[in-house]
């Protein structure tokens, strides 16, 4: 059955989501990771310029927290680790491209009078 949400608590919630997705580097990272695409560590080291090792490691370790990315690391010597979608993670995308479309719907909006 599907949660009864009142304003105050369906604000609350969508504000506890938007908390989870905060970070400079965090939808950037997503995006890399969206449709099903597997990344390792180095990869998003050239994906994303600009990000330090450490910056990289803390987001994608709170995202790998949250429940939105897994990680998985290969018993080999130089360690391998890749980072994957988790199912739940890429039920995000269809949300994030969402967003995308009413953002756009503004630029195209000839009646708009701001």
């Amino acid at each position: 059955m599907r949660k009864v949400y009142t304003p105050a608590t369906a604000a609350a919630d969508v504000e506890a989501v938007f908390r989870l997705l905060e970070g400079r580097w965090k939808l950037v990272i997503l995006f890399h990771l969206f449709d099903g695409k597997v990344q390792r560590y180095s990869d998003f080291e050239k994906l994303i310029p600009g990000i330090s090792q450490k910056m990289l490691a803390q987001q994608l370790r709170q995202l790998e927290a949250d429940g939105i990315v897994e990680r998985k690391q290969y018993p080999q010597v130089p360690p391998k680790v890749e980072y994957r979608m988790t199912e739940w993670g890429q039920a995000l995308c269809p949300a994030l491209d969402a967003l995308l479309k009413w953002s756009e719907q503004k630029d195209a909006n000839p009646f708009d009078e701001t």
